[in-house]
Parts: C-alpha cells; sequence; structure tokens
C-alpha cells in the first residue's frame, strides 16, 4: 500500500511540475498553451522528467524552462 501511495505522489507531483513549466513556457515565449506543451512534450527535458533522470525533476520549473529554451531551440525554429 505505501509503495502504491508513493507512486501516486511522484506522479501527480510530476504532472503538476508539467502543467507549470508549459505554463511559464507559454508565458515566456509568448505561445499558446497547445504550442508550448507541443514543444515541451517534444523536448529532452519532457523524457528526462518523465524517466526521472538525473533527479531533474526536483528543479524549480523556471530554471527548467529557461534552461529548455537555451539548450534546445529548435523546438521554437519557425
Amino acid at each position: 500500500m505505501c509503495e502504491v501511495k508513493y507512486n501516486v505522489t511522484i506522479d501527480t507531483y510530476k504532472e503538476r511540475l508539467e502543467e507549470r513549466i508549459i505554463a511559464y513556457l507559454s508565458e515566456m515565449k509568448g505561445l499558446s498553451l497547445a504550442a508550448a506543451m507541443d514543444a515541451y512534450y517534444r523536448s529532452r527535458l519532457a523524457t528526462q522528467i518523465a524517466n526521472g533522470l538525473y533527479g531533474i525533476e526536483n528543479l524549480d520549473y523556471k530554471y527548467l524552462v529557461e534552461d529548455l529554451v537555451e539548450n534546445e531551440p529548435e523546438l521554437f525554429a519557425k
């Protein structure tokens, strides 16, 4: 039972983190929420968070968005 509760808590935390990332990305880049969501889910960052790599999900969402914009500019090329 504790393991299930722990997994639900982690999953909920990651979902909320992704929501904050997408909203901030939308605001920062002037994108619609749909465009920000598309860019985020195509990013390496989304994969890293989903897989729990490097503890990246523990970093501040604003830092993660700034890092995403800096390191994956191809996601925003028109």
